[in-house]
């Protein structure tokens, strides 16, 4: 398996237990207790996904996250200790795709790293075919405007491309490819994120206005992504 996965934990014991549990599955591992050696890995080596600490000594996990997502698509899962819903929504808001409480279980950890390789290899195209293997047809889709492709894995607006995480290409896709309807959080939810709820109502929320604030939408009367307060999310053909 040549998937990268960055560890970023200054506790040594846990930062190691995952390494572990990933290595035991066949994954490499990139393993530090600070921040500045973790950035200095990310812009030497191609990661497949990053498991960042909310507390580091030199810099918090949020900025770290920040600052990959500068340069880099690859999923971010986010460790707390903290079980404050306001700490898991600035997360998702800089760009992180999940999150996961402290204390918890290595195998769950571990199950969350390949659903989130799973969906990051199946929406970018750099991990899928080349484009002589591709098929003929586009699989794409433009609504005033806006015109987005799964297989080239770009949007664009007005014909500005927005840079979307595969979590926010999903997202848009989805509700696209379903334009016209309303979308519940929970389908949403299932759909992108490919398993069970939790907590899908405030983790869809916090994506959907980072993808509006992309797409310079206002939040009282967007363009495109329109809320319908009690039943989900629609737009409009």
């Amino acid at each position: 398996m040549n998937d990268k996965i960055l560890i970023v934990d200054d506790e040594q014991a846990i930062a190691d237990l995952v390494e572990v549990y990933l290595k035991n599955e066949g994954f490499q591992v990139r393993k530090f207790y600070n921040a500045a050696e973790a950035l200095a890995c990310v812009a030497e080596e191609e990661l497949s996904l990053a498991i960042l600490d909310v507390m580091l000594p030199d810099m918090d996990g949020f900025a770290l996250c920040r600052k990959i997502r500068e340069n880099h698509l690859f999923p971010i899962i986010m460790l707390t200790a903290r079980v404050e819903d306001i700490d898991k929504i600035t997360g998702l808001t800089l760009g992180a795709d999940d999150y996961i409480t402290k204390p918890f279980n290595p195998l769950e950890l571990t199950a969350r790293v390949k659903t989130q390789l799973r969906r990051y290899t199946r929406y970018n195209i750099a991990t899928q075919h080349t484009k002589a293997e591709q098929p003929a047809l586009s699989d794409e889709i433009s609504i005033r405007g806006l015109r987005i492709s799964k297989n080239s894995h770009k949007c664009f607006l007005n014909e500005t491309e927005l840079i979307l995480t595969p979590i926010e290409f999903s997202i848009l896709f989805y509700l696209c490819e379903h334009k016209g309807s309303v979308i519940s959080s929970e389908e949403l939810f299932i759909s992108v994120w490919g398993e069970a709820c939790y907590d899908s109502n405030n983790t869809v929320m916090t994506h959907i206005a980072r993808l509006r604030e992309k797409m310079k939408e206002p939040a009282r009367k967007p363009k495109y992504i329109k809320t319908v307060w009690g039943v989900g999310y629609t737009i409009e053909s």
